[in-house]
């Protein structure tokens, strides 16, 4: 009996084995600029403001063999009062991006923020060519950090969206995207890629009670 069950553990593991080597071996690190981060910095949302993000979103592409040093964390930030702050879609670049596999997710910014973008589960890949687990799976990641609206502009909706410019890991609430394009309603609203709800907070307990784990899309600034 220990024999069978230790046979078919063995089996398993080869399998996995086997399974990863064939994701790795189709990722394609040169190509890559655009990914999402495979993990968060461990803080919440308290990323160390667009400057700690942009050095998260560097090393894990270093990590996983880019060649790409320019990267940018998709995310907006907002003035006292709310009237001005930093656009997401201003700091990425012009495009094309591509993901791990080479798959390409937007020919440009307009591309991007449109009905016609090919951001989902099995594109939205990390840095090292995994699918992100989303709604329906064991866990939930796919809620997306963005402090966005639709369109990638810093949101004018009132009150925090951003968790104090990505420096809080308590008070607050930022938006998030989910990165599955699924929701509870079937809205176009719960479905976006950037601009979904509001979060419970902006610890890493909060962010994960909704669905999330501190992860935010990362962009070549070609």
């Amino acid at each position: 009996m220990k024999n069978t069950n230790f046979k078919k553990v063995a089996a398993l593991g080869s399998l996995l084995a086997l399974l990863c080597g064939a994701n790795v071996a189709q990722a394609d690190p040169a190509t890559m600029t655009f990914f999402v981060t495979s993990m968060g910095k461990g803080y919440g949302a308290d990323l160390g403001g667009l400057e700690g993000a942009d050095a998260h979103c560097a090393a894990l592409a270093m990590a996983a063999g880019s060649p790409h040093t320019y990267w940018r964390a998709y995310l907006s930030t907002t003035l006292p009062g709310g009237d001005e702050g930093v656009n997401a879609r201003d700091r990425i670049g012009k495009g094309p991006w591509y993901n791990a596999k080479g798959v390409r997710i937007a020919k440009d910014v307009k591309d991007l923020h449109s009905p016609e973008n090919n951001i989902n589960k099995e594109t939205a890949l990390t840095e090292k060519g995994y699918v992100v687990p989303g709604r329906g799976d064991p866990v939930n990641m796919h809620d997306i950090l963005t402090g966005s609206d639709p369109k990638g502009m810093f949101s004018t909706a009132g009150g925090d969206t951003t968790c104090y410019n990505w420096t809080s890991s308590g008070e607050g609430s930022a938006i998030v995207g989910h990165h599955d394009r699924i929701g509870l309603k079937d809205t176009r609203h719960m479905k976006s890629w950037n601009s979904s709800h509001g979060s419970r907070g902006c610890s890493q307990a909060a962010l994960q009670s909704s669905g999330g784990a501190g992860l935010f899309y990362c962009f070549v600034a070609n």
